[in-house]
C-alpha cells in the first residue's frame, strides 16, 4: 500500500522537475529531499510491512520483515506476526490465504491465546475458525488452580509434548504421541504418556491406552484415564489405585470409580482384595440438591473368611458392615430435618477392620433423626433417637436404648408483664421408649430368679414400646440488690407418667406417675475484680463466687422407675453447690478482651445423703444430683459431699491452649479422676498435642485406668518439602502400646513420597502391623491409601 502511493508520487513530481519555469531550480531541489525522505521512510516500511485484513469478527493483522500477494495469498517471511483478536501466531514463514482465512505457518512456529502456549516446527491453522493442526509440538496450558486441603496442589501449567496437536473447538485439543506432566518440563518427575489424548479446557485431560512413568520407570498402564484441567477438581472416572500390607489383612489392593454427573451430586463405588482375608466394598454418596441442603451417605463391608484363631486351626471370621447416612436441610415455613443414622453390625468387625485407633475403640452406635421449628420463643420438635453401646465383643454384650416416636414442646421464658420480673416457661414431651440390657448390669426384673437367685444370662428387656408423658412448667423471678448480688429462684412443677413400672423385681403394664415439686436458687455475689496496666497491654483478674440451692420432692419408690435417659435419673435431693471461678484477661490497644484463662472449682454438699432412699450400697449410682458436678460415677453408698471438681483451662490463643481437670474425694482423701490436655503449635509448623488420663475410683464404680497419648507433626501430607508425624497411645496401668503411628512425606514442586507405619494392639481380636507408602502426584491425587495425619481429638 506504501508503496503503490509512493511510486505515484514519485511519477507525478517527475513530470513537474522535467518542465521549464523560472522558480524550476529551487523547486527541484526541494523537491529531491521530499522524494529522497519519502524513499527512506518507504524503504522502512518495506522492511517492517504490515497488513490489516478485515474478517467476519475482526480485523487480521499480518506483520513481517517482508511480504509479497501472490492472488488471494500473502506470503510473509521474518519475524512474521498474525494477531486476530486475542490470538497471536508467530513463525519464521507464512502464507496466508485471505478468502479462506487458513495460515500455514514453518520454523518456529508459537501459538498464544488466552493460557494456552503452543511451540511447533509447523502448524496449519484457520485464523477465523479456530481450527487448526500442529506438528512436533511443546505446549503448555496455564490452569488456575482453588487451594484444596486434601491435595497437593501445584501452580505449575499442563504441560504436554506431541508429534501432533489438532485444535478441534474452542476448548478441545486432540493431542498425538504425547507426554502430559505438570512438573517442569525440562526434567519432569513423572509423566502420563498416550497415543492419544483428548484435553478439554477448564475440564479435564483424557488419556486411552496410557502408561504413566515415574522418573522415567513405567509403572502402571492405564486403558482410559482422566485428570482435572480446570478449577474443578471433581471429575468422573477411576481414581489411582491404592495399595498396601499389613500383618493381618496381608497385601492390600484396591481401586474405587468417582462418578460426579452434576456440580451437586457425586458417587464413589469400590473394593479391595485382601490377601489372607477376602475382600471389601466401599460406597460413598454426596448430595447438595438445594441450597441449605445436604445428603450423605457411606457404607464399609467386609467378607471375610477369618483367620485361623480357632480351636484346631479353625477359621473365625470376623467380617460385617457399617453405615452411615446423614442429612440436613432446611425446609419451609421455619422448620428444619436433621437425621444421622448409623448401623453397626458387631463390635468385633470394628475392633477388626476399623481404619484408625480411635474408631475402633469407640463402642457407641448412636442414631438421630429430628425435624424442629423455633418460632416466638417456642421450640417444637419431633424425633427418634436409638443407641447402643457395646459392652465387649466376646461374647457380645451390648445396651439398648431407644425412644421413638417422640415429640417435645417447649418455651424459653418470657416475662408477660412488663414492670415485673417474673417470667414463665415451660417443657412437655410424649414419647414411646425401650430399653435392653445384660443381667450382669442390672439386679431386678427377669435378672432375678426364684427365691432371688441372680439369673446372669438372661437380659432385662422392656415392652418395645413403653409410653412416657411428661410436663413441666416453670417460673423464675430475678432479684437484684445493686450490684452486690443477685438472686434468682426458679420454681417448677413436673409431672411424668410411665406405661410401665418394675414391681417385685418384674416389668409389668401398670402405669406410674411421680409428681414433683423443684426449687432451684441461683445466688450471684459481687464479683471481686482488679485491672493493672503492662508495657503492652491492660489485664483484669477477677473472682466469681457462685450458691446454687436446690431441693427436690415427690420421688418416691425410685427402684419401680425404669431408667430409659436421664429424664428418668431424677430423685429427691436437698442441696448446696458452691463454686469459685477465676478469670484472667488481657487487652491490647483498642482491641477486644481476651480471655487467658479460667479456673473453676466446685463442691456440692447433700443435706440428704441417700436422695430420698435411692442410693443403694455396695454398687454404682448414677443420679441428676451427682452427674451434674461430675461425669464421673463417685457413690457407692450415702453421700454428704461431691468430690472437689477444678477445671483449668488456659487459652491463650494462636500457638498453645491447654485444660487441667481434677476431681479430688474429699471423703476418700484421694483423686478420682485427673485429666491434661495439651494443644501447641510450637514453632512455625510443628505441632504437639498431649493428652494423659486416669481415673482412679474403686472398681463397683469404674474401671481404673491411666492412658497416655501423644501426637507430634510438622507439617502436612500436602505441604512442600518435608512433612512428619509421630503419635502413640500408651496404657501405663496395663503397660503396653495401645496405639503407635509414624508418618514421613517429601512434597516437591509436581510430586511427592510418603511413608507409613502403624501398629494397633486391640487385644485379642486384633494386634496389626500396618505398612503404607503413597506417591502423591500434584493436581491429581495419592497413589496409594496413605491418609491424611490423624487427630487424638
Amino acid at each position: 500500500m506504501t508503496i503503490e502511493l509512493a511510486w505515484g508520487l514519485w511519477g507525478g513530481l517527475n513530470r513537474l522537475l522535467f518542465s521549464s519555469g523560472p522558480a524550476l531550480p529551487v523547486v527541484r531541489r526541494l523537491l529531491v529531499v521530499v522524494v529522497s525522505g519519502i524513499a527512506i521512510v518507504s524503504g522502512i516500511a518495506a522492511a517492517k510491512a504490515q497488513v490489516r485484513l478485515p474478517a467476519e469478527r475482526g480485523v487480521v493483522e499480518l506483520r513481517a520483515k517482508q511480504q509479497r500477494k501472490e492472488g488471494d495469498v500473502f506470503i510473509a517471511e521474518g519475524d512474521v506476526d498474525i494477531r486476530f483478536q486475542d490470538l497471536r501466531l508467530r513463525a519464521d514463514r507464512v502464507e496466508y490465504n485471505d478468502s479462506t482465512s487458513v495460515a500455514i505457518a514453518r520454523g518456529n512456529v508459537k501459538f498464544d491465546l488466552h493460557a494456552q502456549h503452543l511451540d511447533a516446527e509447523e502448524a496449519r491453522y484457520n485464523v477465523r475458525a479456530g481450527l487448526g493442526t500442529f506438528r512436533r509440538v511443546r505446549g503448555s496450558v496455564q490452569i488456575e488452580r482453588r487451594p484444596n486441603p486434601a491435595l497437593l496442589v501445584t501452580p505449575n501449567p499442563l504441560y504436554f509434548e506431541a508429534r501432533e496437536v489438532e485444535r478441534t473447538g474452542e476448548r478441545t485439543y486432540i493431542i498425538r504421541h504425547a507426554w502430559v506432566t505438570v512438573c517442569a518440563p525440562d526434567r519432569p518427575k513423572w509423566k502420563f504418556y498416550a497415543p492419544r489424548a483428548t484435553l478439554t479446557l477448564d475440564k479435564s485431560v483424557a488419556l486411552v491406552n496410557a502408561n504413566f512413568r515415574l522418573l522415567r520407570i513405567p509403572l502402571i498402564y492405564l486403558p482410559y484415564a482422566t485428570a482435572p484441567a480446570g478449577r474443578r477438581l471433581r471429575q468422573s472416572g477411576f481414581l489411582l489405585p491404592d495399595f498396601g500390607s499389613t500383618s493381618r489383612k496381608g497385601f492390600v489392593v484396591g481401586d474405587s470409580y468417582y462418578w460426579a454427573p452434576a456440580d451437586w451430586l457425586d458417587f464413589t463405588l469400590g473394593a479391595q482384595l485382601l490377601s489372607r482375608r477376602g475382600w471389601s466394598q466401599v460406597g460413598d454418596f454426596r448430595a447438595r440438591p438445594w441450597e441449605n441442603a445436604r445428603l450423605a451417605a457411606s457404607y464399609y463391608g467386609v467378607v471375610d473368611r477369618g483367620l485361623r484363631t480357632g480351636p484346631g486351626g479353625r477359621r473365625v471370621p470376623q467380617g460385617g458392615h457399617r453405615s452411615q447416612i446423614e442429612l440436613d436441610t432446611l425446609l419451609p415455613s421455619g422448620w428444619r430435618a436433621v437425621a444421622d443414622i448409623n448401623q453397626l453390625t458387631s463390635l468385633t468387625f470394628r475392633l477388626a477392620f476399623a481404619e484408625t485407633f480411635a474408631e475402633a475403640v469407640n463402642s457407641e452406635v448412636r442414631t438421630a433423626a429430628f425435624v424442629t421449628n423455633n418460632f416466638r420463643g417456642f421450640s417444637l420438635n419431633f424425633a427418634a433417637l436409638n443407641y447402643k453401646n457395646f459392652l465387649s465383643a466376646q461374647p457380645e454384650t451390648s445396651v439398648v436404648l431407644r425412644r421413638a416416636p417422640g415429640a417435645r414442646f417447649s418455651s424459653v421464658e418470657q416475662a408477660p408483664w412488663k414492670r415485673l420480673p417474673i417470667y414463665f416457661g415451660f417443657d412437655a414431651f410424649a414419647d414411646a421408649v425401650h430399653r435392653s440390657e445384660p443381667c450382669s448390669l442390672l439386679r431386678q426384673g427377669p435378672c432375678v430368679g426364684a427365691g432371688g437367685a441372680f439369673l446372669s444370662g438372661n437380659r432385662f428387656d422392656t415392652p418395645d414400646t413403653v409410653q412416657r408423658t411428661e410436663i413441666a412448667p416453670r417460673v423464675s423471678v430475678p432479684l437484684h440488690w445493686g450490684p452486690w448480688v443477685g438472686v434468682t429462684p426458679t420454681f417448677v412443677v413436673r409431672t411424668t407418667r410411665y406405661g410401665s413400672q418394675i414391681l417385685s423385681g418384674t416389668v409389668v403394664s401398670d402405669s406410674l406417675r411421680r409428681t414433683t415439686a423443684e426449687l432451684t436458687v441461683d445466688v450471684r455475689p459481687a464479683s471481686l475484680a482488679r485491672i493493672w496496666e503492662g508495657s503492652a497491654a491492660k489485664w483484669k483478674h477477677s473472682i466469681e463466687p457462685q450458691l446454687v440451692y436446690r431441693v427436690v420432692n415427690g420421688v418416691n419408690g425410685f427402684g419401680r422407675f425404669i431408667r430409659f435417659d436421664e429424664n428418668d435419673t431424677l430423685t429427691n435431693t436437698n442441696e448446696l453447690e458452691y463454686a469459685i471461678t477465676q478469670r484472667l484477661y488481657r487487652r491490647a490497644g483498642e482491641g477486644p478482651a481476651q480471655e487467658l484463662l479460667t479456673w473453676r472449682v466446685a463442691q456440692k454438699y447433700y443435706f440428704d445423703p441417700t436422695f430420698g432412699g435411692a442410693i443403694v450400697r455396695g454398687q454404682r449410682n448414677v443420679f441428676q444430683a451427682l452427674d451434674s458436678v461430675t461425669p464421673f460415677a463417685f457413690a457407692s453408698g450415702p453421700r454428704r459431699f461431691s468430690p472437689v471438681v477444678s477445671d483449668l483451662r488456659v487459652t491463650p490463643g494462636g500457638r498453645y491452649d491447654a485444660e487441667f481437670r481434677m476431681d479430688y474425694d474429699t471423703q476418700r482423701g484421694k483423686i478420682n479422676a485427673l485429666g491434661t490436655l495439651v494443644k501447641m503449635r510450637a514453632y512455625h509448623e510443628i505441632s504437639v498435642t498431649l493428652d494423659h488420663f486416669s481415673v482412679q475410683t474403686r472398681p463397683v464404680l469404674q474401671p481404673k485406668s491411666n492412658q497416655i497419648r501423644a501426637l507430634v507433626g510438622y507439617g502436612d501430607l500436602n505441604r512442600h518439602g518435608w512433612n512428619a508425624a509421630f503419635g502413640f497411645s500408651y496404657d501405663i496401668r496395663q503397660r503396653f502400646l495401645q496405639n503407635q503411628l509414624v508418618q514421613v512425606s517429601y512434597n516437591g514442586a509436581c510430586c511427592g513420597i510418603a511413608f507409613e507405619y502403624r501398629r494397633l494392639a486391640l487385644g485379642p481380636v486384633r494386634s496389626e502391623n500396618q505398612f503404607r507408602v503413597a506417591l502423591i502426584i500434584a493436581n491429581i491425587g495419592t497413589f496409594g491409601n496413605l491418609r491424611r495425619q490423624e487427630k487424638i481429638f
